[in-house]
């Protein structure tokens, strides 16, 4: 194959994401844009009544639930172009897979509902672009709905996330009035009938638009001019624009990230899909027009640029794994060169060469084998271990992919399989999941002998509870975590306590003098032990047993049982027996010596304290305060940005659970929030009463 004829197929690759607030139409849009290109032959609906659902979301889980969960990846053909596409979630648990699906794609559609607008995963998912420097362009969608209005969309794109946006379409009727939509480019209406509205039909602008139409399409001819030389000099000298010249401008404007055209539309009502398709192959960029770069490992991870070209050596991304019944599939990015079926190519993480033994490419769970793949493209491979953003190159350049962003877990759950032969397929399911998800963490606590497994959210958890219990057979019990509260002291305790124990032959006996206090600037320290005794009145070999003693009744303490920190222990005298003196008796006295001495310290509780962030519409300001203080909270700050509120506190972790559900439904789905440690802070007196009245209880209890 000629360069030049690589060069022209490359120009015609366009690697696109869906990405959304949750609800927005991205699944049906995706839907749609399967049909009009010939993939799929028969539309399904998100929540159809067929109960097949969308082709997009192809789990059980997600058909059930209306949901995206997973990012999933087709291929289609629109012309002479050829279309990698990605649908992506909308809810905010499932954030990682939006992020790792931008790392890779070029460009994307920002699809926003005609009435809500921008909203908080709106704002989120354009972080996510802007991180990754990925070139959009927004689809108003919905507009068949009661209170449609794009032209404030457009609005709320220019205010809240400062986009230079502009209609690049007019709608022809809202609402249940929606008809067709108006191309201010072309200056052409454009309808669409059939069931599926498949056939596109182009007429002249209806009278009454027309004049609305002109100053539009001169709006947005003077936006577009900012990009463009010959352009600004037509327009400056009122000269006529072509379309072409202005399509010429908008994708340079788009590429360089400038520039947000507006297309509406109803992916429902099957109107303003193929327009949208149009716009995709005109105005987001070719894989051989994005700026890729590597980090060179020979060079200090010097910034290399890649060329995306199928001859250079071979540099690709794995940017997601998914455990299928074959085995691992891994979905990787090619960035530079070509891999076929059979090669060996080296893992840069691991420094392990590998053999492809199958390439695919995906429609959503079905595949279509290929021998080789090169620069620009998207596949899975089969067979190759490795982890989340593994770099792979033919071993003969140096040169790794920088790793994508992963947001740390907000939310923690206990779980445990409910019988005990259900343990061997609980701890697969756990293993593939950790793989599968970044986000998804487990870890054991070993104070409470729990499994803990931590997310983004409860939903984000609830759903992998429930494939456990699909997929793998395994019913689980689940329970909130055991927060790991502390114990310390207050102020300083006399420590004067003596050990005897006669039982005939040889006694015990071990007398210990000292004090505890509270450790300055503990920090994340336990406790510190000093030795001042003086003459011998305790021998040094019996000093470790001193400290040993202490240590081990430390990790227990008198109020509810929880391990004791910040403490500094001094020994400064004691007496010893030269026969009944030994190391037991010096440990059993300090331990003693310690529960005796510990309530005069006047104990107190600690907590876990989170740092935890709320965003939502300025018009929840008071209820999402109002959940904040019912939780304990400290308020630390507020602050609003164009109808949207930040709200920084600190709250105690035992009272976040729950806290994601009670947000949602007190801000219509709008608030979200995120949470990390912040630091350990003593409980109010009432709940201190109250958890050492419940341990005592449940000890009496036990001891029964």
């Amino acid at each position: 194959m000629s360069t030049e004829k690589q060069e022209k197929n490359l120009s015609h690759v366009r690697n696109i994401g869906i990405s959304a607030h949750i609800d927005s139409g991205k699944t049906t849009l995706s839907e749609r844009i399967l049909f009009y290109t010939g993939r799929i032959h028969k539309i399904e609906e998100v929540k159809g009544k067929s109960g097949v659902g969308a082709t997009m979301d192809h789990m059980d889980l997600e058909r059930e639930k209306g949901i995206t969960i997973q990012s999933a990846a087709t291929f289609c053909q629109w012309g002479d172009y050829w279309i990698n596409l990605i649908d992506t979630p909308g809810h905010v648990d499932f954030t990682v897979e939006v992020e790792r699906s931008l790392r890779v794609l070029d460009g994307a559609i920002l699809v926003l509902c005609s009435v809500a607008g921008v909203q908080s995963q709106s704002i989120t998912v354009d972080r996510q672009m802007r991180r990754y420097r990925v070139p959009r362009i927004a689809f108003v969608n919905k507009m068949d709905r009661a209170g449609a209005n794009p032209y404030r969309v457009c609005e709320q794109l220019r205010e809240k996330l400062n986009h230079n946006a502009w209609m690049a379409q007019m709608p022809i009727g809202a609402e249940d009035r929606f008809q067709g939509v108006v191309d201010l480019l072309t200056m052409k209406a454009f309808y669409f009938d059939g069931s599926h509205g498949e056939n596109m039909r182009e007429e002249d602008i209806p009278a009454e638009m027309i004049e609305e139409a002109k100053v539009r399409r001169n709006d947005l001819i003077g936006a577009l001019a900012d990009f463009d030389d010959h352009l600004a000099e037509k327009f400056l000298a009122d000269e006529y624009v072509s379309a072409k010249e202005a399509a010429v401008a908008m994708r340079k404007a788009v590429i360089s990230l400038k520039f947000t055209p507006v297309f509406v539309g109803s992916a429902f009502k099957n109107k303003g899909v193929q327009l949208l398709l149009n716009a995709v192959s005109a105005y987001l960029p070719a894989p051989n027009e994005i700026e890729n770069e590597a980090l060179d490992q020979s060079k200090n991870e010097e910034r290399v640029p890649l060329k995306c070209d199928p001859t250079s050596p071979l540099v690709m991304l794995a940017f997601k794994l998914d455990e299928t019944r074959y085995g691992q599939l891994t979905f990787m990015r090619i960035y530079q060169g070509t891999v076929k079926k059979g090669d060996m190519v080296l893992n840069m993480s691991s420094e392990k060469r590998v053999k492809i033994p199958r390439i695919v490419r995906l429609h959503a769970d079905e595949m279509e084998d290929i021998d080789e793949s090169s620069a620009g493209d998207i596949i899975a491979v089969f067979g190759v271990d490795c982890a989340s953003g593994d770099t792979f190159t033919d071993g003969t350049v140096p040169l790794t992919m920088a790793s994508m962003y992963v947001p740390n877990p907000v939310i923690s759950l206990a779980v445990a399989p409910k019988d005990k032969s259900g343990q061997t397929n609980f701890s697969k399911a756990l293993n593939k999941f950790t793989k599968e998800d970044p986000t998804f963490r487990v870890s054991r606590d070993e104070e409470s002998g729990e499994t803990i497994i931590s997310g983004m959210g409860e939903l984000h958890l609830e759903i992998y509870v429930e494939r456990m219990k699909r997929e793998f057979s395994c019913e689980t019990i689940v329970g909130k975590p055991q927060v790991n509260f502390r114990e310390t002291l207050t102020q300083k305790t006399e420590i004067n306590y003596t050990h005897k124990k006669q039982s005939g032959g040889a006694g015990q006996f071990a007398r210990i003098i000292g004090f505890m206090e509270p450790l300055a600037d503990a920090g994340d320290k336990i406790y510190e032990f000093s030795d001042e005794t003086v003459g011998g009145s305790i021998p040094r070999q019996f000093i470790p047993a001193c400290e040993k003693g202490f240590v081990e009744q430390l990790k227990t303490g008198l109020l509810i049982g929880a391990q004791v920190v910040g403490t500094k222990i001094v020994v400064n005298d004691g007496l010893h027996h030269p026969v009944d003196s030994n190391e037991m008796a010096f440990k059993t006295c300090a331990m003693t010596g310690f529960r005796e001495a510990y309530a005069s310290g006047k104990p107190v509780i600690l907590e876990p304290i989170m740092k935890v962030g709320i965003e939502g519409p300025e018009e929840f300001q008071g209820t999402m305060m109002g959940l904040i203080n019912q939780r304990r909270g400290v308020i630390i700050g507020t602050t609003g940005n164009g109808g949207y509120c930040q709200i920084e506190s600190e709250v105690p972790l035992t009272e976040m659970f729950g806290f994601s559900t009670d947000l949602r439904s007190a801000t219509q789905g709008k608030g979200e929030f995120s949470m990390e440690f912040l630091k350990y802070a003593a409980v109010p007196r009432n709940v201190q009463e109250d958890m050492v009245a419940k341990y005592k209880a449940k000890r009496a209890a036990e001891n029964k």
